[in-house]
């Protein structure tokens, strides 16, 4: 997903002519859904849109200054090394405490269909909820959290967006999702980022999928000097890069067919990817987000961010879960500490994706900082609705939606069919379990320890 605040980032110089550069490559540089022609120019609803976030992003950095918290670093002599130990548990009523609703439209960068509600107006419409009902997988009545959209006069859908209220430097986060919004025109997510210093602090989106698509992906999105190239091994991990074909030409504006290229550049202004590309780790199964996890009554997605250890991971287990894993997720809201199984990612098996980054990497450690979850569900917009031709044809061809210059138009076809409210939108739910958070205690070097002793 792209930040709200990304038009603000301290690394753009808006003096320099970067900032014209970087929205000229946001913009232009697209991947396109089809090779339908279609135009860029803004319909009223997203010329609105940017009005409104150009206010938001200002008065949002106002309100980071004043309001954040952070997670044990390390301190002293003492480094983040020791096993893991629970610092939330994101489950049943509790779960929306620890987020804040964003409350106006989408981000330029997304520029979804959909106007983001608060915690009152979400609550109101039935969009943001808890529902206690039994649990499928034990056979106990279990609290689960419920998220989705609602239709409008206007056009665009009210929808949720959550902004975690605690900011993490490292961790290993597991979402416990048994039913993720899914079909055309939908675009939902589960990232990680920091939007007042984007993309200088860094991106990693773990769970996100437009149109029906059934395969995971993680992606990395950074400053510049964040490179993959040559420092990941095939064998630690399980899945692969997603590989590009198709820029267009710098001088002539054609898609260079000829050229293939792995995205592992996590710079969003990487040269040879699309615009905010980054760095993007593709599952090797292709039943591994979507309808096929749906089905099999959700899955359990793990993020492993270990700067100290030099490693970012990523895994999904649907249908089958680590013992291990499930175990952490069973105990993680028992009162007794001591009665909590603790996770063990070594126990696993290997991720489907590896990312290196601190020492002798292609990618300091600091390109990811003062990071927070972030929920949301967008439609259409820049990525569903600009892939929405290509990916959900015979819809395309229904609500076809010409511009000014009679050329078919992906967004706007897309739009048009997101007005229909149509039933399969009744896909378009969150139904989560929880969302658990660890982080390895503080210990003093090994080295050190060896020496006193």
């Amino acid at each position: 997903m792209a930040p709200r605040q990304q038009e603000d980032s301290p690394l753009i110089n808006k003096d320099d002519g970067q900032y014209e550069d970087f929205k000229r490559m946001e913009l232009a540089n697209q991947k396109p859904s089809s090779s339908i022609g279609y135009d860029n120019s803004q319909s009223s609803w997203a010329r609105s849109v940017c009005e409104k976030a150009a206010i938001v992003s200002l008065s949002a950095i106002a309100i980071f200054a004043g309001m954040r918290t952070f997670h044990a670093r390390a301190k002293g002599d003492y480094l983040p090394t020791g096993p893991y130990r629970l610092v939330e548990a994101q489950e049943g009523q509790d779960f929306f405490s620890f987020y804040d609703f964003y409350d106006g439209p989408d981000s330029i960068g997304s520029a979804g269909y959909n106007m983001y509600v608060s915690e009152a107006k979400a609550t109101e419409l039935d969009i943001a909820s808890v529902v206690t009902e039994k649990d499928s997988r034990t056979g106990e009545r279990e609290d689960f959290v419920y998220m989705s959209s609602a239709p409008t006069k206007r056009g665009p859908r009210d929808s949720v967006r959550l902004e975690g209220k605690t900011r993490f430097d490292r961790g290993l986060f597991i979402l416990d999702v048994r039913h993720m919004p899914d079909g055309c025109g939908i675009w939902p997510a589960f990232w990680m980022t920091d939007e007042a210093a984007w993309p200088r602090n860094g991106e990693v989106d773990v769970l996100e999928g437009v149109n029906g698509q059934s395969t995971a992906k993680t992606a990395l999105h950074t400053s510049d000097q964040c490179d993959m190239y040559a420092h990941v091994p095939s064998y630690a991990k399980t899945g692969d890069w997603e590989w590009i074909t198709g820029i267009p030409d710098t001088f002539t504006g054609q898609p260079d067919l000829k050229t293939t290229k792995a995205a592992d550049n996590c710079w969003v202004m990487a040269q040879h990817q699309w615009a905010n590309e980054g760095c993007t780790a593709v599952h090797d199964r292709n039943d591994t987000i979507g309808a096929p996890v749906n089905s099999n009554g959700g899955g359990i997605y793990a993020l492993e961010w270990d700067p100290e250890n030099h490693y970012i991971k990523s895994w999904v287990f649907s249908p089958d879960i680590s013992q291990n894993l499930q175990d952490s997720i069973d105990t993680a809201g028992l009162e007794d500490a001591s009665e909590r199984v603790m996770p063990d990612p070594h126990s696993w098996g290997l991720p489907y994706a590896y990312f290196a980054i601190g020492d002798t990497t292609g990618c300091s450690a600091d390109h990811f900082k003062n990071m927070r979850i972030v929920f949301n569900l967008a439609f259409c917009g820049n990525v569903a609705g600009n892939r929405f031709t290509g990916e959900c044809s015979d819809l395309a061809k229904k609500f076809n939606v010409t511009n000014d210059h009679g050329n078919h138009d992906p967004v706007l076809t897309c739009n048009a069919y997101i007005e229909s409210n149509p039933e399969a939108l009744e896909e378009a739910f969150w139904k989560i379990k929880g969302v658990y958070v660890y982080e390895r205690e503080l210990e003093k070097p090994k080295k050190e320890k060896q020496e006193k002793s």
